[in-house]
């Protein structure tokens, strides 16, 4: 006769796990950590567990009747067979036989020799480095000053008076972190990202000190390839203020915080250098890895720990998603599945909420880290981890969802598979028809006619003309060069010189045999007086056609001198006007000469409406408008090449002819929307596809 479960005695509990009370959770309900002490993971109970495990060893149904009888509770034998399921997942049941044999074959086998364990170990795997507790308790001695009140506020101070000095050099610094994208930039991150995230994990481990935890060991975990340093600060479970809790949690992301703000500062008053520079790099990557990384809730970083613990809610993600995906079988397919927990109304809708946000956050995470390990390899190896990445992490979590819709076929109601293929169709309608395209850029609105003046060669100036309407033909400005004008008069009076000798020569008989070589010097001197005319002639200049000579400087003056190199004035035509527009390379190819375009000058709403006339065939060599480059307070990237600034990545020129002029009929940077060629969202996608899967085919 075959015997219940329920009436089976249950197995023994592993002799090394360690029971602590722990805080109550919100309810109050009183909660315990059990703690393997073999891999330092702790595991949270509450009350019917705590009561299981002191009934231990008996049949489950027995123990449900003594803990019915005993306390408050009223469980069932299938609750605390739930709870020796829980129990054995996670070994920590002392094993039988058949669990002694499996566990020899997993640790006899080498977990490399299959695809399947090269995948496991490639995504994630940690070294222990250092039992680092005798080094943190003479730390935590040492260094007992940076826990004083004081020191945080006086952190917080020069923090935020580096945040003020730096808005106060905000294109100065703005242009360092376009310039810092070259090899040596590279180099200089990354031995600042492994400097701070040792300052945080050096936080965590001094805080855990500090509150009386060990620390068991740290090491480097690798995360798809990336080392990234990490504690072992598991006890901080064991603790059941919140608070200590808490602290522990945050002291990463305070002490990389506090390691933004100081390098800021010193960024700020430091004179340029290779300190200056260290000190950009430590302050861009820990503002970075502090705020956009570490602090987030959506992947299992420190911003999730310390929500959990501010939520008291344990497991967020997995509980959360639970809900998540219940709720998406539940909604969309009209399945009748239960709630995995009983929350209120808007508690499920939060977690919900959050477990969506979450999917997408990770989607994009997840999406750019295939893209980077597959540009940090050799191109066949990249394409293998890509393919990994992929379909691991992205593929694989959807693939899984959908199978089990697939399974439960049956039971969606047929109006739900009406609505669910209506609402795909109609999502592939839109994405196979052409839509109407605007494609973005920035450039600068000019006059189609305008010439900046300057001088032909250093010269004086004789007399300079006023700011306002000009016709052409009108002298801007007259320019006088002594020496041009003394070569001149020595010309002027060698052409006479020799005039005069011709003429002695024609009344002496013997004058015919000198009269070739006069007239040979004669032409000499009347070249030298045209060619000093003709140079005089470029001292006056005149405006070539009609328009506003303006950009004149006030101080110029009657009698000072100027070189080539200094502009002034300019001549506008404010009748015609062009935009000087720089397009990506992959959005160049939808434009087509005549395609409409408006154009929002910087501080105006309204925009001038234009359209395209030129398009350039090749990638810009360098920016023509330096207000455009980033350096100058642009929206646009540059790399400086000796004197010139070069775009990257790179652009193309497009030319565009407005209607109307500017507001303040001045040079103007803004924003451009150039309207497209019709395509389709599936086409285009397509497209790009297969195009970048013929770039990569080569080897």
């Amino acid at each position: 006769m075959q015997v219940a479960l329920e009436d089976l005695p249950l197995p023994p509990l592993r002799e090394d796990l360690r029971l602590s009370e722990a805080a109550a959770d919100r309810s109050g309900e009183p909660s315990w950590v059990i703690q393997d002490t073999v891999i330092n993971r702790f595991y949270r109970i509450g009350w019917l567990e705590f009561e299981c495990l002191l009934r231990w060893g008996q049949t489950p149904r027995a123990i449900s009747e003594l803990i019915s009888q005993q306390t408050a509770l009223k469980p069932d034998a299938g609750q605390v067979l739930d709870f020796r399921c829980f129990l054995d997942q996670n070994q920590l049941l002392r094993p039988g036989p058949e669990a002694v044999d499996r566990l020899r074959m997993q640790s006899e086998g080498n977990p490399w020799r299959t695809w399947r364990g090269w995948l496991h170990h490639y995504l994630f795997f940690r070294i222990p480095l250092v039992r680092p507790q005798r080094m943190l308790g003479h730390l935590v001695r040492y260094l007992g000053w940076l826990f004083h009140p004081l020191t945080g506020l006086l952190v917080l101070a020069l923090g935020a008076l580096g945040v003020a000095l730096v808005a106060h050099q905000w294109d100065a610094f703005r242009g360092a972190v376009v310039e810092s994208f070259s090899a040596e930039g590279i180099v200089g991150f990354a031995i600042a990202v492994a400097f701070g995230k040792a300052l945080h994990e050096m936080g965590h481990a001094l805080v855990a000190t500090r509150l009386g935890l060990k620390v068991a060991h740290m090491g480097i975990a690798f995360v798809v390839l990336w080392p990234m340093l990490y504690t072992d600060t598991g006890e901080a479970w064991k603790l059941r203020s919140s608070r200590q809790r808490l602290a522990i949690a945050s002291a990463g992301i305070l002490t990389e915080l506090a390691l933004a703000g100081l390098s800021t500062l010193g960024w700020a008053v430091c004179e340029p250098g290779a300190l200056r520079d260290g000190f950009f790099y430590l302050a861009t990557t820990a503002w970075v890895l502090s705020l956009a990384l570490n602090a987030s809730p959506f992947m299992r970083f420190d911003g999730y720990f310390i929500l959990s613990d501010l939520l008291d809610f344990p497991n967020l993600h997995e509980r959360s998603q639970r809900l998540a995906r219940v709720a998406l079988r539940r909604g969309l397919l009209g399945l009748p599945d239960e709630w995995p927990e009983s929350f209120g109304a808007a508690q499920r809708h939060a977690l919900i909420a959050f477990a969506m946000v979450t999917w997408v956050y990770r989607l994009v995470l997840f999406a750019g880290i295939a893209v980077a390990v597959y540009l940090l390899f050799f191109k066949l190896l990249g394409i293998f981890l890509f393919a990994v990445e992929a379909s691991w992490f992205i593929l694989r979590p959807i693939w899984r969802e959908l199978g089990h819709w697939w399974t439960r076929r049956a039971g969606i109601p047929m109006r739900r598979k009406f609505f669910v293929l209506a609402f795909l169709a109609a999502l592939l309608a839109l994405l196979a028809m052409p839509w109407q395209t605007q494609i973005h850029a920035y450039g600068v609105a000019r006059a189609e006619h305008q010439l900046r003046v300057f001088a032909p060669f250093p010269a004086l100036i004789r007399d300079i003309r006023g700011m306002g309407t000009v016709r052409a033909g009108e002298a801007l400005i007259v320019l006088e060069q002594p020496d041009i004008t003394e070569r001149m008069a020595r010309s002027e009076a060698g052409v006479r010189s020799y005039d005069a000798r011709l003429t002695g020569l024609l009344a002496e008989p013997a004058g015919l045999t000198e009269e070739a070589a006069t007239r040979q010097r004669l032409d000499v001197q009347i070249q030298e007086q045209r060619a000093a005319r003709s140079e005089i002639a470029r001292l006056n200049l005149q405006a070539p056609f009609d328009g506003q000579w303006r950009d004149v400087d006030p101080d110029w003056q009657a009698g000072q001198w100027t070189g080539t190199r200094e502009a002034l004035g300019m001549l506008v035509d404010p009748r015609s006007w062009q935009v000087d527009a720089y397009v990506k390379p992959d959005e160049v190819h939808r434009i087509e000469a005549g395609a409409g375009a408006r154009f929002y000058p910087e501080g105006h709403f309204t925009p001038i409406e234009g359209r395209v006339v030129a398009i350039g065939s090749t990638r810009v060599a360098q920016l023509e408008h330096r207000m455009l480059a980033a350096r100058h307070g642009g929206p646009l990237a540059t790399s400086k090449q000796g004197e010139a600034l070069v775009p990257t990545p790179a652009l193309f020129h497009v030319l565009v002819q407005l209607d109307a002029p500017p507001p303040a009929m001045q040079e103007v940077r803004g924003h451009l929307q150039i309207d497209g060629a019709r395509r389709s969202l599936l086409g285009e996608g397509a497209t790009q596809l297969l195009a970048v899967a013929r770039r990569e085919s080569g080897f």
